[in-house]
């Protein structure tokens, strides 16, 4: 193989690699015909309950919670308060508040967000980008979010976030949501 070859196959292999890496990653509205339909100001509307486990990047569970929330919608702002216990007893809170700009668009904000949450909704699927202030220790990490969310039935919606940081996922999160 000459040189000139060499090279042009190594900047074809770099590309697929990059690719790979980064994705295209999909669009939620390839869910637009799912059913049943999530809209979260119904779905997250009054009390529900949750429990969920944070996975390092090789798969070994390394935390379990349960969060009770409660959300108040007001149209299209709602405030969500969500009340975390951790298995080895840490508690925390989150208080959201989310507004919509129409039927599949909304944004929303929180305490340990860096700037705003964006998201999507569309047939019986959600996704939520953002950039979390991410306690660990005495530390913090500026890590981002990809939360996907699946309506299952009138009851159950499951969430899969992936946390990354320079595009690396670091850890995966798992939720199960039951409506009260």
């Amino acid at each position: 193989m000459c040189a000139a070859s060499l090279k042009k196959f190594m900047k074809k292999l770099l590309f697929i690699s990059l690719l790979m890496l980064f994705g295209c990653g999909k669009d939620v509205a390839v869910y637009k015909n799912q059913m049943p339909k999530l809209d979260l100001r119904v779905y997250l509307n009054g009390k529900t309950k949750a429990w969920g486990m944070l996975e390092s990047r090789g798969g070994i569970v390394k935390r379990r919670f349960v969060v009770e929330m409660a959300t108040v919608w007001n149209g299209n702002s709602g405030v969500l308060k969500e009340k975390f216990v951790f298995d080895d007893g840490e508690k925390s809170e989150r208080t959201w508040n989310i507004a919509y700009q129409d039927d599949n668009n909304f944004t929303a904000t929180a305490g340990d967000v860096i700037g705003k949450a964006v998201g999507k909704q569309y047939g019986n699927a959600l996704q939520m980008k953002y950039i979390l202030d991410l306690k660990v220790g005495k530390k913090n990490y500026k890590v981002t979010l990809d939360d996907w969310m699946f309506q299952l039935d009138d009851k159950h919606l499951v969430n899969k976030s992936e946390i990354k940081k320079f595009g690396i996922t670091l850890a995966r999160l798992t939720i199960f949501f039951e409506k009260a």
